[in-house]
C-alpha cells in the first residue's frame, strides 16, 4: 500500500523541529561543508581534467608534426618509425593505399576510422579523436603527411591522475565532514552556552519566585538583547508585585478601622439582643443613629471595595479606545454626580472637544473629580466644571469654592489612600483621585492641582485633543453647551 504523497516530508520536518537547537547546527554545519567540499572536488576535477586534456593534446599535435616533416622526406612507406618504448605514445602511418604501418612490437591501436581515412585522403587537414576499443580507450591525433596521413596516440590510463585526485579529495572531504560536524558542535556548545546558562537561570526564578535575581548581562549582539529583555521583564514584574504588596497592605490598613467601627456596633447590638436589652439600653434615637452608622459604614467598605478593585486592575480592561466628544463624557459624570449627592449644586461650562479613549473610564475620572470638589463646596457654592479647548489639548476644570488644598499636601494629592489631616473626617477612601491619575497617565494626559480663583482647590487634566469623525466634521467649532 503506497503512503500518502507529502507524508514523508511532514514527518522530516516534525523530526527536525524535535531536534535540539545545538542538534540542527551540527547537522547544518556538517552539511554546509559537505556540500563545500564537494563542488570544491567537482571543480577542481573539471579544471585538472581539461589542463590535462590540452597538454596530452598539445604533446600528441607536437609528435605529430616531428614525424610528419621525417615522412615527407622521406616517404611514408621508408620512413624510420621510432621504437616502441614499452609505454607511453603509439604511432602510425597510413599509406595512400590505405594500409598502415607501426613500429615493432607496439600494440594494435584501433582500426583507423573513417573521419581518419578521409584525413589520409587530402580531405582534411587534422583530426583529434578518442576511442575506446575493448576498454582501452585513445586520443588519437591523425595530420595529413605526403599522399597519406600519420597517427600518434596516447592511451587513456583508468588510473589517472584525476582519479587519484578525486579519490583523495574524496577523503579529504570525509575528514572534513566529521571535523566540520566536531567543529559545529563545539561551536554550538560554546555559541549556545550564554542560552544554557540563561535558561538555567530562568528555570531557578520559576522555582525560588525570587524575582530580585538579574541574569547576568554576557554575551553580545542578540543574546546580550534577550537577556536585557529578560531583565526587563523581571524587573517589570518585580515592580508590578511590589505594587500589589503595597496595594494590599493599604488596603488592609485603610479596611482596618471600618471593619473594626462595624465589628464593634455589630457585637453590641447582637450582646444586647440576647440580654433582651436592647430596647431598654437603646433608645429609639441612640438605636437609629447606630443604625445609620452602620449603613454609612457599610456603604464606605462597598465604595472602598469597588475603587480597589478598579485600582487594582490597572490597564487591564475589555474596553475599546475610540474617538469620543469629551462633553458627553462630562455631562453624563455630572449626571451621575448629582443622582448620588442631590444636595451639590453643579455648574457646567463645555465645549465640545474630541480625544480618543476610553469612555468608562473617562466616566469614572470626571465622577471622581466632581465628587472630590463636592466634599469640599460649601452649601451655597455650586461645583464649577469647565471643558475647553487649548491648542492641542482638550482641558477639564473642576474647582470648588472650599478651603483648597494646603501646600505641603500638594505632592501627594493623587497618591493612593493619601488624605490630608483635614479630610480625615470626611467620607472617602483616598482611591478617588489616585483613580483620576491613572486613567488620565494612561490616556496620555496630565493631571494637576492649584488653587482656584474663589479660594478652594483647582483640579486640571489636560489630554491630548483628537480629530473628530468625518460625520461630524462639519459640527461648529467652539460650539458651548452650558448645563446647570
Amino acid at each position: 500500500m503506497s503512503r500518502p504523497a507529502g507524508r514523508e516530508p511532514r514527518r522530516l520536518t516534525r523530526w527536525w523541529r524535535r531536534r535540539s537547537l545545538r542538534t540542527r547546527l551540527t547537522v547544518i554545519a556538517a552539511t554546509a561543508i559537505a556540500v563545500s567540499v564537494f563542488v570544491a572536488l567537482q571543480v577542481a576535477i573539471e579544471l585538472l581534467d581539461s589542463e590535462l586534456q590540452d597538454a596530452a593534446e598539445d604533446q600528441l599535435r607536437a609528435d605529430s608534426r616531428v614525424l610528419a616533416t621525417d615522412a615527407e622526406r622521406a616517404g611514408l612507406a621508408q620512413v624510420q618509425l621510432p621504437p616502441y618504448p614499452g609505454s607511453g605514445r603509439l604511432v602510425r602511418v597510413i599509406l595512400p593505399d590505405g594500409s598502415t604501418r607501426t613500429p615493432a612490437g607496439q600494440p594494435a591501436l584501433p582500426p583507423v576510422s573513417e573521419d581518419a581515412g578521409r584525413v589520409a585522403q587530402g580531405a582534411s587537414a587534422d583530426l583529434m579523436e578518442s576511442n575506446d576499443s575493448d576498454g582501452d580507450g585513445y586520443l588519437i591525433y591523425t595530420l595529413r603527411a605526403g599522399d597519406g596521413a600519420v597517427q600518434v596516440a596516447a592511451r587513456i590510463a583508468d588510473d589517472s591522475p584525476i582519479t587519484r585526485l578525486g579519490l583523495g579529495m574524496l577523503l579529504i572531504g570525509l575528514l572534513c565532514v566529521v571535523g566540520g560536524a566536531l567543529v559545529g558542535r563545539t561551536v554550538a556548545r560554546t555559541g549556545l552556552a550564554p542560552i544554557d546558562r540563561l535558561t538555567a537561570a530562568a528555570v531557578r526564578v520559576a522555582h525560588t519566585q525570587d524575582l530580585d535575581a538579574d541574569i547576568p548581562d554576557e554575551g553580545g549582539g542578540e543574546i546580550r538583547r534577550l537577556i536585557q529583555s529578560i531583565n526587563d521583564m523581571l524587573a517589570a514584574l518585580r515592580d508590578s508585585r511590589r505594587a500589589q504588596r503595597l496595594l494590599a497592605e493599604d488596603a488592609a490598613h485603610e479596611l482596618k478601622t471600618p471593619l473594626t467601627s462595624l465589628r464593634l456596633n455589630v457585637e453590641l447590638l447582637v450582646r444586647l439582643d440576647r440580654r433582651g436589652t436592647l430596647d431598654g439600653a437603646l433608645p429609639a434615637e441612640s438605636r437609629t443613629r447606630l443604625l445609620n452608622d452602620l449603613g454609612a459604614q457599610v456603604a464606605e467598605l462597598s465604595t472602598l471595595a469597588a475603587e480597589l478593585t478598579d485600582l487594582a486592575r490597572g490597564d487591564v480592561t475589555d474596553e475599546s479606545t475610540e474617538v469620543l466628544d469629551l462633553a458627553d463624557v462630562v455631562v453624563a459624570a455630572a449626571t451621575r454626580a448629582r443622582s448620588r449627592v442631590p444636595d451639590v449644586e453643579i455648574a457646567l461650562d463645555v465645549t465640545s472637544v474630541w480625544v480618543s479613549g476610553r469612555p468608562a473610564a473617562l466616566q469614572r475620572a470626571v465622577l471622581n473629580l466632581i465628587d472630590n470638589a463636592g466634599k469640599w463646596s460649601p452649601a451655597d457654592q455650586p461645583v464649577q466644571v469647565r471643558l475647553l479647548a487649548e491648542g492641542a489639548s482638550a482641558v477639564l476644570e473642576v474647582d470648588d469654592a472650599g478651603p483648597g488644598i494646603d501646600a505641603a499636601d500638594v505632592p501627594r494629592v493623587f497618591d493612593r489612600f493619601y488624605r490630608a489631616d483635614s479630610a480625615r473626617a470626611l467620607p472617602g477612601s483616598g482611591l478617588g483621585l489616585s483613580i483620576v491619575q491613572r486613567v488620565v497617565d494612561a490616556h496620555g494626559g496630565r493631571a494637576t492641582v492649584a488653587r482656584s480663583a474663589r479660594g478652594g482647590a483647582l483640579l486640571r487634566v489636560d489630554l491630548p485633543a483628537a480629530a473628530p469623525p468625518a460625520p461630524i466634521a462639519g459640527r461648529a467649532a467652539g460650539e458651548d453647551t452650558a448645563v446647570r
